[in-house]
Parts: structure tokens; C-alpha cells; sequence
């Protein structure tokens, strides 16, 4: 049960952050003397990401696929926590689709990281969120492989999952620090 719950609430926080992108983004291309919300400093300032080609990587913002997915997640949240019985090939199918968002959202990490040379606070949300989801949804969609007992790879992902989480937590969070070192260093 908490995981339905989790499904929920994350599903509602990336769903809240990717709006909140979009509606940035859509200011700056009204105005683009806009100074966003999220621009806090020279480093963490969503302004700097959002004016980027990698920012509609799809010919549209970035954030408009956010808000589809984070629907989706939001919806199954809403069931899951009601107690409907969503069937196993749903779950799985959810984890594909969150794999796949990880894996672009690992591609903008680089580019943030290494191209765009900032971070976007909204961003890093949405990045936080759905690390989480993935390990609660694939979670979901391995429980019948476990109740089995057949799978000794998923029972091991399964209960190592959170320690491997705080591990990609821990990794973004390095790569950031040694990324931007020069400007942290500046501010102790």
C-alpha cells in the first residue's frame, strides 16, 4: 500500500514541477527578457536550460512529455491507492515507460552537466522523482516473480533496491559537485 501511495505523491510532484516548467517556458517565449523563477544563481538557473535546443529535444518543451507521463502516473497512483487490480503486463509496461524517461533524463543530466554548463532546479525534481518511481514501479511489476521464487537476480534487485537508488542518488549528486566545484568553492 505504500507504494500506491508513492505512485501518487511522486506522480503528483513530477506532475507539479513539469507544469511549473511549462509555464516558465512559456513565459520566455512570450518575453524573453523573462527572468524565471528558478534562476538562482549562475549555476542553479532553469532560464540558462530552458533557451537550450536540448530543452525541446522533440521539436516541443521537454517538460509537455513530462506532464503526459506524470498523468499516467498520477491516474495509476489514484487506482492503485483505491485498491483496483491493475493487471501484471500494466506494471511492467509502466516500467518501460519510466525506463525509458530515466534514460532520456540521464541524457539531459549529461547535457545539463557538460553541455548547457547549469542546473535546473525544477529539473533536478523531476530527475529525483522519477530514480524513485522506477525502483517502486519496477518493484510493483517484479512482486509476482518474487511471490514465485524462481528468480534469484530479482530477488536480489529487489531487496538491494533502495541501497542501489541512494547509490544513483549519490553518483548524480558527485557528478554535480565535481561538475560545478569551481563555483561551490566560491560560496564557503
Amino acid at each position: 500500500m505504500l507504494s500506491a501511495w508513492w505512485v501518487l505523491v511522486g506522480g503528483v510532484i513530477g506532475l507539479v514541477a513539469s507544469l511549473a516548467l511549462t509555464v516558465e517556458k512559456i513565459r520566455i517565449l512570450l518575453d524573453p527578457t523573462y527572468a524565471p523563477l528558478c534562476n538562482i544563481n549562475p549555476i542553479v538557473s532553469c532560464g540558462s536550460v530552458m533557451t537550450t535546443p536540448q530543452a525541446s529535444l522533440l521539436g516541443f518543451p521537454n517538460p509537455l512529455v513530462g506532464i503526459a507521463g506524470f498523468t499516467v502516473m498520477v491516474v495509476t497512483g489514484v487506482l492503485a491507492v483505491a485498491k483496483v487490480p491493475l493487471p501484471r503486463w500494466y506494471w511492467i509496461g509502466l516500467t518501460a515507460g519510466i525506463l525509458t524517461g530515466a534514460t532520456f533524463m540521464h541524457w539531459l543530466i549529461f547535457q545539463s552537466l557538460y553541455r548547457i554548463g547549469a542546473l535546473c532546479p525544477y529539473c533536478m525534481v523531476v530527475w529525483a522523482v522519477t530514480i524513485t518511481l522506477l525502483v517502486v514501479v519496477a518493484s510493483i511489476a517484479v512482486s509476482p516473480v518474487l511471490d514465485n521464487g524462481n528468480s534469484v537476480v530479482a530477488r536480489l534487485l529487489y531487496h538491494w533496491r533502495w541501497s542501489i537508488a541512494t547509490l544513483w542518488f549519490t553518483a548524480i549528486f558527485l557528478l554535480i559537485m565535481v561538475r560545478f566545484w569551481d563555483y561551490w568553492s566560491t560560496l564557503v
